[in-house]
Parts: structure tokens; sequence; C-alpha cells
């Protein structure tokens, strides 16, 4: 039987030098942490979905080695952006890059979607929504074009004919304040999405974290810190 587990934030520094220790002592041996608990529940048959920040490397080359830690970990990474990927290509340079690299448990969301059994996964990398005090004209302009690309991404998503849609973003679909209106909330109402799941979060952050069923729709916040670096089980055994 296979699983499906997700865990986001991985940080990986193999190709920078970008110490985690910021966030407090609990990132010491952060990358260890992360590979010794996915060996310890994640099979070879297994998917993992990971929305965003995997690398610290500011190009895609230079993520080489931070893709090989990933490459070598069991399972199917499903990897979609996050705000510190820097080293984010087109879809078509980023599929030339695994494939060329030898690294064929690897695919990235980016204005499509994946199947999983029969539930489409689907993504996009998202951003701060409307309320936020710092929300600028710049920010406005991003916030449409993320939700026009998850939407792009749940309606290819549907071409499966799914039993259930899956929905990945990196940053929380709402700000601290809790608007469930956001336009975010309000596609994953439209799609009929049951489950959605979110990374982005760290420190102090945590403790606003969107958590739990609001409206029928399932939130879990998954960075890997909030869940002491381990993956978390998301459908399956």
């Amino acid at each position: 039987m296979m699983a499906l587990y997700a865990i986001s934030d991985l940080h990986l520094s193999l190709s920078a030098d970008k110490p985690m220790d910021v966030f407090g002592s609990k990132w010491d041996g952060y990358m260890e942490k992360i590979r010794a608990n996915w060996l310890e529940v994640v099979r070879e048959e297994d998917y993992v979905l990971i929305p965003g920040d995997v690398s610290w490397a500011t190009y895609l080359e230079q993520a080489y080695k931070d893709f090989e830690f990933i490459s070598r970990l069991p399972g199917t990474k499903i990897i979609s952006k996050g705000n510190h990927d820097y080293w984010w290509e087109t879809l078509n340079k980023l599929n030339k890059f695994v494939r060329e690299k030898g690294f064929k448990n690897i695919f990235f969301l980016h204005n499509n979607s994946i199947l999983y059994k029969n539930i489409a996964l689907c993504g996009t990398r998202g951003w701060i929504c409307p309320d936020a005090d710092e929300f600028s004209q710049k920010d406005e302009k991003i916030y449409l074009r993320e939700l026009q690309r998850l939407e792009i991404s749940i309606q290819q998503g549907m071409t499966y004919d799914p039993e259930e849609i899956i929905v990945a973003l990196h940053y929380p679909p709402v700000n601290k304040q809790r608007d469930m209106e956001s336009e975010f909330i309000k596609l994953l109402k439209k799609y009929n999405i049951r489950l959605c799941i979110y990374g982005h979060l760290h420190g102090e952050a945590q403790k606003n974290a969107l958590e739990g069923v609001y409206d029928d729709i399932k939130f879990s916040l998954v960075a890997c810190d909030y869940m002491d670096f381990k993956p978390l089980l998301i459908r399956g055994d």
C-alpha cells in the first residue's frame, strides 16, 4: 500500500552557507534529523509532497547537492515553489535538470497537477493576503497571479476525474488575522477542496497557524520544524 506524506521548508544548505540557528536551537543538525526521520517512515513506494523552501541555493545548478540529498531518500517527491527557492526555473528547465542529473524520483508542481492513486495533487507558492499591513500594489499583482496558478493547477487536476483533490501551498491561505474569506479560501471552496497543506511559518509565527477543520476544509501546517522534522502522513496506511 502506498502512502502520501508531506513536509515543507527543508531549507537544505549543502550548496550554500546558510545557517538556520536564527530560528532556534531546534534547527541544530536539522538535515540529519530530516534524513533519519524520513528513513523511519517513508518507503520507496510512497509519495512525499514538499511545498516549498527546499534549498538555499541561488541557481539551479548550485542546488545539485541538495537535490541529491532529496533524491537519495525513499519515495517519489513532489516539489512546489517557496519564497526562498531562488533557484526555481520554468517547468521545462526543472524537468530537464532532474532528468539530466538522474534524479528520477523528483517531480514539480507548477501550473500542473500530479496524480497519486486517484487523488490529484495540486498547488502553487501562494502569497501574503490583502489584509496584511505590509500588502502593497506589487503584492497584489503576485497575489492575483498565484491565485490564477492555483486555479490552473486545480482545473488540470480535475481532468483526471479524481476522487479527491489535495492542495499544497507554501504560504498559508490566510494571514494571521485568519481572513477566512481570502481569495485562496474561496478557490478551495469553489472546487470542493477538503485538505490544504502549507508551510512557510517558523518560530513565533507558528502560534497563529491555521490548523484543523474550518468551513469543512482541513488545514495542516507541514513546516518541518513544526513537525519535529518528521514527514506527516496525509493519506494511506
